[in-house]
């Protein structure tokens, strides 16, 4: 799918209606796409989105999908594909962030995690792949899910567990449908924090300074816009993934 296929084509992106959904499904509409703007619990955030994106000439909808009920994600890709036509685009995005500790992990809160962050992009993927003749999927991960983070334990596990799936699933839906992943760093404070957040953190990593959504817009765009590359991760990070190589 190289820039002028991108063209015409329809994406879902997950969790579309903020932070790093958002961006991605402004990048994709303006490389041409129409979005399918999936949302949980910000439906004014999400029409707003659409509206955006239809004025600067793109088509965009607004779909609603609670991610704890499988009826409801069970059907996101058929009712999708009534209001939008078949996908070509899947970029799994939408995500849950907890904090905790070992001592504090819950099953129920692991599974959360995991249902959330790994079942239901495995679950889309596979659905989206039985009615794709050719597409593409992204999954969007971490950069931490490269090292031991326990201050997020059941979180990084999930995002872990999607690492595998995105390997898994790009042998099993080859040779027609790319599989791959983008793992941000430092590129958006957590909700609650604002860009100090980054900043104060930023000395820490080899390139000494943040990124942006623009960084991981790039990154999406150019696993879309390959024809031969599947199953690989992209770490957007200032290169955070290194640290634990650095020290040993």
């Amino acid at each position: 799918m190289n820039e002028m296929m991108l063209k015409g084509s329809t994406a879902l992106v997950t969790g579309g209606a903020k932070r790093l959904g958002r961006a991605i499904a402004l990048r994709l509409s303006a490389e041409g796409a129409n979005v399918v703007v999936h949302y949980n619990s910000s439906p004014d955030a999400a029409d707003a989105l659409v509206d955006e994106i239809k004025t600067g000439g793109t088509d965009a909808w607004s779909i609603r999908a609670d991610f704890s009920n499988p009826d409801e994600y069970e059907s996101l890709i058929e009712r999708a594909t009534e209001i939008a036509g078949h996908p070509d685009i899947l970029v799994n995005n939408a995500s849950i962030f907890s904090t905790g500790t070992i001592d504090g992990m819950t099953l129920e809160k692991l599974n959360r995690n995991i249902e959330v962050n790994a079942w239901v992009p495995l679950v889309l993927s596979r659905d989206f792949a039985r009615i794709a003749e050719k597409g593409k999927i992204v999954n969007i991960l971490d950069t931490r899910v490269t090292d031991i983070d326990n201050a997020h334990p059941e979180y990084i596990l999930s995002k872990k567990m999607l690492g595998e799936v995105t390997r898994m699933t790009a042998i099993e839906f080859a040779p027609d449908i790319t599989v791959n992943a983008v793992a941000p760093g430092l590129i958006l404070p957590p909700p609650g924090k604002d860009l100090s957040y980054l900043e104060n953190l930023a000395p820490s990593i080899p390139l000494k300074r943040h990124g942006g959504p623009d960084d991981i817009t790039d990154a999406v765009l150019f696993l879309l816009k390959s024809e031969f590359i599947t199953g690989q991760v992209i770490n957007v990070d200032g290169g955070r993934h290194l640290e634990e190589y650095k020290h040993g």
